[in-house]
């Protein structure tokens, strides 16, 4: 099995896959070393990390980077998070996917909006036609990558955001994307409904108020990413360890 069909099937069993989003090779390790099955970075950890804020502002370059480290020091399949494709042209962003896949990536997170000013929904059918390059692009060469359709409707909260998201759901999934990921769904009847509309694998992200991963699986989720939360709580616990060791005028807390 290779391991794009093995990242696939992850996808498509009665447990969903719980993806962890890594910022660094120490972090993407410590997800490994944990059971963690797959690995995928959070563009706006890596972001972070290299003082810039989220949206692609900070280079492709600088992104695959780190992409290319942390495929090259796990054993895990790879997901890479590349926002809306890091380019204004179709051309760059097939330029972007073949150094992905020739990195090892097995896979993309690939967004409907776009944060050049203020993060607003693109047409759907922009969308479309960038999954539709990708997929004639990739079948050329013979290469595969699992796609991971992203719509920002709930991030948004765009007006009739639940049956925009059917719209998208279908016309997403005729285009050839291989799962579906709505990030800031969390109300059950939402993700029922959701699941119910599309034959795509559904992504779910962390939330405070997400449910439990057992009633997620009941539902019909077939994928959990953390996104940036565990990197934000890690920066937090970072904050408050500082704190404690000036307050202590000691390092004992750290042994």
């Amino acid at each position: 099995m290779s391991v794009f069909e093995k990242f696939k099937s992850l996808h498509h069993q009665d447990t969903p896959l719980l993806l962890g989003n890594a910022w660094n090779v120490a972090s993407a390790r410590t997800m490994q070393e944990k059971g963690l099955k797959a690995i995928a970075t959070s563009s706006s950890a890596i972001a972070d990390t290299l003082g810039y804020a989220d949206g692609e502002n900070i280079s492709f370059p600088e992104l695959f980077h780190v992409v290319r480290r942390i495929v090259q020091c796990v054993d895990v399949p790879v997901s890479a998070d590349i926002e809306a494709g890091y380019s204004n042209s179709i051309e760059g962003l097939l330029a972007n996917i073949d150094l992905l896949v020739e990195a090892g990536v097995v896979g993309v997170n690939l967004e409907d909006s776009s944060a050049s000013a203020s993060r607003t929904l693109l047409p759907a059918e922009d969308f479309v036609s960038k999954l539709t390059a990708i997929k004639e692009h990739l079948a050329k060469k013979g290469k595969q990558l699992f796609i991971n359709a992203r719509t920002d409707t709930f991030l948004l909260d765009v007006p009739g955001k639940l049956e925009e998201t059917f719209k998208r759901a279908r016309l997403y999934e005729e285009a050839g994307a291989d799962s579906f990921f709505v990030p800031f769904i969390k109300e059950p009847a939402d993700i029922r409904a959701v699941v119910g509309a599309t034959a795509l694998p559904l992504n779910v992200m962390s939330m405070k108020e997400l449910p439990a991963f057992s009633e997620l699986a009941a539902l019909g989720v077939k994928r959990i990413s953390m996104g940036g939360s565990v990197y934000w709580a890690q920066k937090r616990a970072l904050g408050s360890r500082l704190e404690q060791i000036v307050e202590d005028d000691s390092f004992i807390t750290l042994f």
